[in-house]
């Protein structure tokens, strides 16, 4: 990146442009911010900022003269405020392909009551709903928005759309601005620190400094990219073993008392019947037994 100090401006190509306007060109240096123009002595009607760094239109002293910026191919997103007090007479402003976001970024340009051609192609403003209605109501003084003449017709139609409270409100709801970092400001409380304790690192240094192989330095790479604590993997294996034995004991325990529930219950729904029919089965065995016992006896009798 270039400073847009006072010797480059003396050493820029000067000249007279075909419309016959005298122009400074300052294309292509890379400058991140507008500054030093005094220098220019209020000598050009067009100066030619195209394919810079710059990031905010502003920073102009007084330039009676000047009637046209191009400022295309930058990464503009901010807008300065009062434009019209330093530049009062610029007629055209060309930025496209830059970096403005909201609708909202394109008010301070309202205040440019000699504006009449606008060029904002390839920003990411253009995607907007409503956006050139937003713009021509906006700016009524534009005649030349995006390299299209703006139509009575349109006209008409952005007044109908922002016309009364309604519109009015419509016209604040969409007209949000780019949030930019004020100095001091939006600074998040200090976020509570996470990461080994003091005594965890202590334990770290002392096994990397107790390391006598490149195996080892290995070893302990992987159990820190791991999570684990070396000194600590051992307890940590310890403790992992007792909690699956206890998790297996508890599963046993669940196990052996839905069996013992499921064995009660299918007693209670079949017990019954069948020792009563074990009962029968046994008594007339018995009788059959008697019979052949009287059956023995009248033979040997005979």
């Amino acid at each position: 990146m270039v400073k847009l100090s006072a010797e480059l401006i003396e050493l820029a190509a000067q000249y007279t442009n075909p419309v016959r306007d005298r122009e400074l060109d300052l294309r292509g240096y890379k400058i991140p911010v507008l500054e030093n123009l005094g220098a220019t002595l209020d000598q050009f009607d067009t100066i030619d900022f195209s394919d810079n760094e710059i990031r905010k239109l502003d920073g102009f002293p007084l330039l009676r003269r000047l009637k046209t910026l191009l400022m295309n191919n930058n990464r503009i997103c901010r807008i300065g405020e009062n434009l019209e007090q330093s530049l009062p007479n610029l007629k055209e402003l060309i930025l496209t392909s830059n970096n403005i976001q909201e609708l909202g970024d394109l008010d301070p340009l309202a205040s440019v009551k000699t504006l009449s051609l606008l060029s904002l192609l390839r920003n990411p403003v253009t995607n907007k709903k409503h956006y050139r209605l937003y713009v021509i109501n906006k700016l009524p003084q534009i005649r030349v928005l995006d390299f299209q003449k703006v139509k009575l017709k349109e006209r008409q139609e952005a007044e109908k759309m922002f016309k009364g409270k309604r519109g009015a409100q419509l016209a604040k709801d969409i007209a949000k601005r780019t949030k930019t970092f004020t100095p001091g400001a939006g600074l998040q409380a200090d976020k509570k620190k996470t990461g080994p304790s003091t005594a965890d690192m202590e334990a770290i240094k002392n096994a990397i400094a107790n390391a006598t192989s490149l195996a080892e330095v290995e070893r302990l790479k992987g159990l820190l990219q791991s999570g684990q604590i070396p000194g600590r993997e051992g307890r940590q294996g310890a403790q992992s073993m007792v909690e699956e034995e206890e998790e297996e004991e508890e599963e046993e325990d669940q196990l052996e008392r839905v069996l013992h529930a499921e064995s009660e219950a299918m007693y209670e729904a079949t017990g019954g019947d069948e020792m009563e029919g074990v009962g029968e089965q046994g008594n007339g065995e018995e009788q059959d037994e008697d019979n052949e016992m009287d059956e023995d006896m009248h033979v040997n009798g005979s």
